[in-house]
């Protein structure tokens, strides 16, 4: 599996915000924007208490009927040279409860401050990353 050097995990690390995408029962591609930490070569995110329409959330369905996700974390800047990105393809299962989950929402409390107030009570997504592909000029 290709690795990400030490810069851009860093970067991808301390990025706000990512893209988590997955597969809707029919097949159609499903994407939302998300809170994540980077664990390794293992990607979290949970359901949180932001506020959202239903619990019944669409990404918890996919991940559940297909088992796959990818996550982009990216930079855009007016200044060309400074873009890139980054993907994470990789197996993806919906934890609840354990040590599984208790890992995703340590991480998660660590990197945001919003948690640490109020950490995550709803299931978490673990993405196990099988392949990354990057771009940066």
């Amino acid at each position: 599996m290709p690795t990400l050097d030490a810069d851009l995990r860093r970067r991808v690390a301390a990025a706000p915000v990512a893209r988590l995408a997955t597969v809707r029962p029919d097949g159609r591609p499903h994407v939302v924007p998300i809170t994540f930490a980077l664990d390794g070569d293992v990607l979290v995110t949970a359901v949180d208490h932001k506020p959202k329409s239903t619990t019944r959330l669409a990404r918890l369905a996919n991940v559940a009927a297909h088992p796959v996700a990818s996550v982009l974390v990216d930079h855009y800047d007016d200044d060309w040279s400074q873009l890139w990105w980054a993907r994470a393809d990789g197996r993806a299962e919906v934890v609840a409860a354990g040590a599984a989950w208790e890992r995703a929402v340590e991480r998660l409390v660590a990197k945001y401050a919003a948690y640490r107030a109020r950490p995550p009570e709803g299931p978490a997504i673990v993405v196990h990353v099988e392949r990354w592909a990057t771009w940066s000029p």
